[in-house]
């Protein structure tokens, strides 16, 4: 079913369907992304960065390729966590602290890139929200955000909204 929606979506872009088509090229911002430092933990950004690109329309994660980036991912041995510098900008370190008490790498990887854009923690308890982190235990291996997180995503990168720099750290449950 998803893929028959994917191919009508495309269809309709292609034929210029007003009110089904994504965001028009001018309309995404493209917040590019640093993973050259994050040694084991490259493929899960890599994967949570795609994640993100295929869940909302307006932002899209790029690798930097060489130039400055908005985003820097680092590795580390503590927990992971994010200092957001502005929306869409910052560093992420994906701590193996974390990893070691198994959680899984791409959802740490998708809810670090979250933070980026403007996503806050909220310690639910559900592994169904991205942003619940860690207080969904390590058996969550939910890496996607829901319908509210995609739609804030959405509204935060609609208009120049900003955060307020602030650091955010993941805790364990416990």
């Amino acid at each position: 079913m998803r893929f028959v929606l994917g191919i009508l979506t495309a269809l309709a872009v292609l034929i210029g369907v007003p009110g089904i088509a994504s965001a028009a090229p001018q309309d995404v911002h493209v917040v590019t992304y640093d993973a050259g430092r994050s040694a084991e933990f490259r493929q899960a950004v890599d994967q949570g960065a795609q994640i993100w690109n295929d869940s909302v329309k307006n932002v899209r994660f790029e690798p930097a390729n060489g130039g400055s980036a908005d985003v820097v991912v680092l590795a580390d041995d503590g927990w992971p966590r994010t200092q957001p510098d502005d929306l869409g900008k910052g560093t992420v370190w994906m701590g193996r602290e974390a990893v070691n008490e198994g959680h899984d790498v791409t959802r740490i990887a998708a809810h670090e890139l979250g933070h980026i854009l403007g996503l806050p923690d909220h310690r639910t308890g559900d592994c169904a929200e991205l942003m619940s982190g860690a207080s969904a235990g390590p058996s969550c291996k939910n890496p996607k955000p829901n319908a509210q997180e995609i739609a804030q995503v959405e509204q935060n990168f609609a208009g120049g909204a900003r955060i307020v720099p602030r650091l955010i750290r993941e805790e364990a449950s416990r």
